[in-house]
């Protein structure tokens, strides 16, 4: 039974690094047939936050931060300080994820809502303190709120497609007494 858990763990693992890669393409080829200047949700964010506040030993930390280091790789931003940012929020998340267990959906929204802002915010702050050449401010919360809105469906769609639930109160205690 032990060796179906970490089997289980490694193929979401590997389906969490797909989803990435397969994000990071869609976002990467020219293939933008909407109007210019309004963007569009952090969905790889989103599936993160999903999947942490859901089943959090599915996406270990080292996994997160090489897909978010490889993003700001691929999308030229500066190396590490949106992954330092979102490894922060989620390993915040994570530590919350058993008071999160049994509260509704608009509590994790919400939640959810002040770490967004939280990410968004202090990395339009660090890229202001140093000078770097940005986004208005304007569109950096366009793109808050539309992965704020977008954020119930990534949740629907990961409980629906991809059966990432919540881990119910049996699972959870023969997790802890398999440890």
């Amino acid at each position: 039974m032990d060796r179906n858990r970490a089997t289980v763990r490694w193929l979401y693992g590997a389906l969490y690094a797909g989803l990435a890669l397969f994000l990071m393409l869609m976002h990467i080829l020219p293939t933008d047939l909407g109007p210019d200047g309004y963007p569009g949700p952090d969905l790889l964010l989103c599936i993160t936050l999903a999947w942490v506040l859901r089943r959090p030993q599915y996406v270990p930390t080292l996994l997160i931060a090489a897909v978010f280091l490889m993003t700001d790789l691929l999308y030229m931003r500066p190396p590490g300080l949106w992954t330092a940012l979102v490894v922060i929020a989620v390993e915040a998340l994570r530590s919350r994820e058993a008071t999160l267990r049994e509260q509704p959906l608009m509590v994790e929204i919400v939640t959810v809502a002040v770490f967004l802002a939280m990410i968004h915010i202090g990395y339009w702050l660090l890229l202001l303190l140093f000078a770097v050449p940005q986004a208005r401010f304007a569109l950096l919360l366009l793109e808050m709120i539309a992965t704020l809105v977008t954020y119930p469906i990534v949740v629907v769609l990961a409980r629906v497609v991809f059966k990432v639930q919540k881990i119910n109160p049996a699972d959870f205690d023969a997790t802890r007494a398999a440890k």
